[in-house]
């Protein structure tokens, strides 16, 4: 199976082959290759994206379409899934490629960065550079990182913070190898691209659920356990919230029913758009009326409880891509997609559902992605999210 699309500065390609198929990694990359043809004669860069299952051929990938395409730079990662245009590739062999044609000036490689930013000095000379031309959008950072990195939360800020720019990406996922392509292929830190103002986006992230109960106050709290909310015990907040039914399930000790359906969500500070990060529920303790979430929490902390479903996944997907479609005026040319392996068939269902909403709403246009083990946007780590960049 294979697809090729071209719309002005971009092109892409993408192969797979049959599920349970050997990774032919070589007729694969040189499919993709053949597919781009003269379109990468003009491109600087170009973006790949393959399942696990060719994870361990990634060098080989990269030296191949280095030679074939004559395109020198590459960025990328891993992941269980990819998307190539308006297909979803899972459990199964897959490439999907995009080479764009920007200026040499217009981007830099993000070096893999381990554990501070030490390697960064020519890069910051570079982003203040840019940024202080006449366009007055920072620079976007597109980036891939490890999820075994236990700094990778501080990694992101402080890159976002070092570059002034606003991030996007995801985390690899795969059952093998977890590499990053940056130039050559890595591992073990964030990489990816810096791209400078000139070069057009628009971004918009999805959460995938719905509130279920007010934006609370927590006024006591234990490293990760939520020991009161506005002045009452949290579980019988978290009760009130959730409402009598499920309530029942947490009296019954099924709390493994709910913590897949009901989270905690924690209010950026600062964000316009009403974003807040997504964090599992971990344990009750019904004696003392405690909660205990996958985030540490503190006195002053704002929490809400949100419902994670499909219908609730589908209705926050369109609203975000109709507020990003009021920040353009025109069809994009191409875009990045960076969604949660718990999203995709696990979500939306299968046959690339999640991925036809997109083109359902924005069109048929080049676009290239992975489903992460966590997504990247601005300068935070999220969970369950689905993260889209437009280049426009």
């Amino acid at each position: 199976m294979a697809g090729a699309e071209s719309q002005q500065q971009f092109a892409v390609a993408h192969a797979a082959a049959l599920a349970g198929a050997p990774a032919d990694w070589g007729r694969l990359a040189l499919d993709c290759a053949t597919q781009l043809g003269p379109a990468a004669q003009a491109a600087g860069l170009g973006f790949i994206y393959a399942t696990d299952a060719l994870a361990p051929h990634l060098p080989q990938i990269v030296a191949l379409l280095r030679q074939s395409t004559g395109v020198k730079t590459w960025v990328g990662s891993v992941g269980l899934g990819i998307a190539a245009g308006g297909t979803e590739y899972f459990d199964r062999p897959a490439l999907a490629v995009m080479v764009a044609s920007w200026r040499a000036d217009t981007w830099r490689l993000i070096p893999n960065l381990q554990d501070d930013m030490a390697d960064l000095g020519p890069l910051r000379t570079w982003a203040r550079g840019v940024a202080s031309g006449p366009m007055s959008a920072p620079p976007l950072g597109i980036v891939h990182a490890d999820p075994r990195n236990p700094q990778l939360p501080k990694l992101v800020a402080d890159l976002a913070d070092a570059v002034s720019g606003f991030l996007v990406g995801g985390l690899a996922s795969s059952r093998g190898p977890l590499d990053q392509v940056a130039g050559q292929v890595v591992h073990g830190g964030v990489s990816g691209v810096l791209l400078a103002p000139s070069i057009a986006v628009t971004t918009g992230l999805s959460q995938g659920c719905s509130p279920i109960g007010p934006v609370r106050r927590v006024t006591a709290g234990r490293q990760n356990v939520l020991l009161e909310i506005d002045g009452r015990p949290a579980l019988d907040v978290f009760k009130e919230d959730i409402g009598e039914v499920l309530a029942r399930q947490l009296q019954a000790r099924q709390m493994q029913n709910i913590a897949g359906y009901i989270h905690a969500a924690f209010p950026v500070s600062g964000a316009d758009t009403g974003d807040y990060l997504v964090r599992n529920l971990v344990g009750i303790d019904p004696e003392r009326g405690w909660l205990a979430v996958g985030e540490h929490v503190g006195v002053g902390d704002r929490v809400l409880f949100v419902r994670r479903d499909r219908a609730a996944a589908e209705e926050d997907l369109v609203r975000m891509v109709q507020r990003v479609k009021r920040g353009t005026s025109g069809a994009p040319k191409a875009g990045l997609y960076f969604s949660c392996i718990a999203r995709g068939p696990n979500m939306f269902g299968p046959d690339s559902a999640e991925l036809k909403i997109l083109r359902r709403e924005l069109g048929d246009f080049p676009l290239v992605g992975m489903f992460c083990n966590g997504e990247i946007s601005n300068n935070r780590l999220y969970g369950y999210t689905g993260v889209l960049t437009l280049f426009v």
